[in-house]
C-alpha cells in the first residue's frame, strides 16, 4: 500500500457536482492498493498514520497526532500512485490491485482508521471521477510506503 497523507484544514470531495464528503481540521489520505497487499498492510499503515506527529502542540511544535487533536480523516483510493515511469510517457499501472480486489482492501483499511479514531473516518466514491479540494495545511505532506518502511 502506499499512501500520501496531506495535513488539512479542510478537504472535500465532489463527483458530478454533489457533495460526497467533507471534512475539517484533519488528514487528507490518497491510498494506492498494490496487488499484494494484505491485512498485515492495512494494520501497520492504518497505525502509523494514526500515530504521526503531524499537528502542533502549544510550542508550534508538530508534537500531536490526528488522534490527540480528535481530528477528521477522508480517504481517497488513488490507483494512480502505482504509476511506473521508466519508460516511454505512458504511466504503467501494473502492480495496482483492479478494482474488484482494491476495492474490499481499501473499506478494510478505513474501517481500521475508523476502530481507533473514535471519529467517522469519511470516503470518496470508490472508481469514481471525483474533485478533490483541500487546504493542505503547512503544507505538510508525507508519503509512506507498506513495501519500502522508511
Amino acid at each position: 500500500m502506499r499512501a500520501v497523507i496531506q495535513r488539512v484544514s479542510y478537504a472535500e470531495i465532489i463527483v458530478d457536482e454533489e457533495l460526497v464528503s467533507k471534512i475539517d481540521a484533519g488528514l487528507l489520505i490518497f491510498l494506492g492498493i498494490e496487488i499484494k497487499d494484505n491485512y498485515d498492510d492495512i494494520k501497520w499503515l492504518a497505525n502509523k498514520i494514526l500515530h504521526l506527529r503531524l499537528f502542533a502542540d502549544n510550542d508550534g511544535v508538530m508534537n500531536k497526532s490526528v488522534m490527540d487533536i480528535e481530528g477528521e480523516i477522508l480517504v481517497v483510493s488513488q490507483f494512480t500512485l502505482h504509476a511506473k515511469t521508466k519508460k516511454g510517457a505512458r504511466p504503467s499501472y501494473i502492480r495496482a490491485a483492479k478494482s474488484k480486489e482494491a476495492q474490499p482492501v481499501y473499506e478494510d483499511f478505513c474501517k481500521e482508521i475508523a476502530q481507533s479514531l473514535n471519529n467517522k473516518v469519511c470516503k470518496g466514491r470508490f472508481g469514481a471521477d471525483m474533485q478533490v479540494i483541500s487546504n493542505n495545511d503547512g503544507p505538510v505532506t508525507i508519503i509512506i510506503d507498506t513495501k519500502n518502511k522508511e
